[in-house]
């Protein structure tokens, strides 16, 4: 494991042992990635800097470092604080499998929509820190006893977390007052008046959508035809 993300791994599993050297700590991990947080929320993912963190603490930047080598071990730790951990798992084991997936990707587009920076900050290969995996965890064990193999959980998961992603990052780049199905609905109904009769499928489909009063149907329908897929794979390990 390279020296970075060795870095990363003790930052976010610990152990935290104190400084040796230096003064008396005034400052912790938690209170750090909250003051990153809250840039981040204000201001984007951009604008977060180990220089406007620690005047954010009201620290020197080198006090800083002596908790916190740089931004990318700074911004680990952000997303594993505002990601948070999952409930806990007898409030969160009501109901069947279907439910407790529904309900646990209703709560993760809540917190992408809070902390939208924190979509940019999760993609590709990193280390993920126990809040976070706590998350992975809950879906994977919703699907207990369902007949499905760890691989197949483990998919199911991350096909749940994609649509919330894919929500989320639309619902980001329409605005905070925004309606991204009813913005492109509009954009594609001005462009079908002109051009509608090389089209005549999305002319008739977009006079269907727009009976919906422009009401964001997509979440929805994806979330529900995902689960009916896998509840077409749990009743097939059944028989």
């Amino acid at each position: 494991m390279g020296g970075e993300h060795a870095e990363v791994v003790r930052l976010l599993w610990g152990p935290h042992p104190k400084p040796a050297r230096g003064p008396r700590p005034t400052l912790d991990l938690d209170r750090i990635a909250r003051a990153g947080i809250e840039i981040a929320d204000s201001e984007g993912l951009a604008d977060v800097s180990m220089q406007r963190v620690a005047a954010q603490l009201g620290v020197t930047k080198m006090a800083l470092y002596r908790y916190v080598p740089g931004k990318a071990e700074l911004v680990a730790l952000m997303v594993d604080a505002a990601i948070g951990s999952h409930a806990a798992a007898a409030e969160a084991r009501r109901g069947g499998w279907r439910e407790q997936l529904e309900e646990w990707a209703h709560q993760l587009l809540a917190v992408f929509r809070q902390h939208s920076w924190a979509l940019d900050a999760t993609v590709g290969p990193r280390i993920m820190g126990p809040g976070e995996l706590s998350w992975l965890e809950r879906a994977v064990s919703a699907l207990d006893g369902t007949g499905l193999s760890g691989a197949e959980r483990m998919d199911a998961a991350v096909l749940l977390a994609g649509h919330v992603r894919g929500i989320a990052q639309q619902a980001r780049a329409a605005g905070p007052a925004g309606n991204p199905e009813a913005q492109v609905g509009a954009i594609l109904s001005d462009l079908m008046q002109a051009h509608g009769e090389r089209f005549p499928a999305l002319t008739a489909a977009l006079a269907s959508a727009a009976q919906s009063d422009g009401q964001d149907q997509a979440w929805d329908f994806g979330l529900q035809r995902i689960l009916d897929g896998l509840a077409v794979l749990i009743d097939q390990r059944a028989r």
